[in-house]
């Protein structure tokens, strides 16, 4: 009579390999669930700054409200968004504005925690009918650059993160 099956200690072997895999798995995925959540700051930052680029453009002097520029934000489990939504509000180009965009983490997201901000700042241009000069800031950077880590490139010189 031949015997089928496996011995304890090979079922036992199979168990420890397992577990140092979900040991190993487990941290990294974590970090890639709120990488992911973090990913949807970069196209909203960039959508924004498209639509008020284009604004600009056409008015020479004039930076404009999120409804002016038509610049909607759709709700998010992640993050909560706000900035100068002033109801058809324009602003001179050569007056800064703080927080122009900004999002703000719902919960937290790995090491980064709740409340943690990206933000746009609108920079005072001397140049009338030049471009919006953008700076790019985020807090809590020790923490959370790395789950966007290209967000200084919205920053108008592209590399100072404030």
């Amino acid at each position: 009579m031949k015997k089928q099956g496996f011995t304890l200690i090979e079922l036992m072997v199979v168990i420890v390999i397992m577990g140092i895999l979900a040991a190993v798995a487990v941290p990294k995925l974590f970090g890639m669930i709120a990488k992911s959540k973090a990913s949807e700051v970069g196209p909203s930052a960039g959508e924004y700054i498209k639509l008020q680029d284009a604004y600009v453009a056409e008015t020479g002097v004039f930076y404009g409200s999120w409804e002016l520029i038509g610049f909607t934000m759709p709700t998010s489990s992640n993050f909560d968004y706000d900035g100068y939504k002033g109801a058809n509000d324009k602003t001179s180009i050569t007056t800064a504005k703080t927080d122009a965009w900004k999002a703000t983490a719902k919960s937290t997201l790995n090491d980064c925690p709740a409340q943690s901000k990206w933000h746009l700042d609108i920079a005072a241009n001397s140049s009338t009918g030049g471009s919006v000069v953008y700076n790019a800031g985020l807090t809590n950077k020790s923490k959370c650059l790395s789950l966007t880590p290209n967000f200084a490139a919205f920053s108008s010189d592209r590399a100072t993160l404030n």
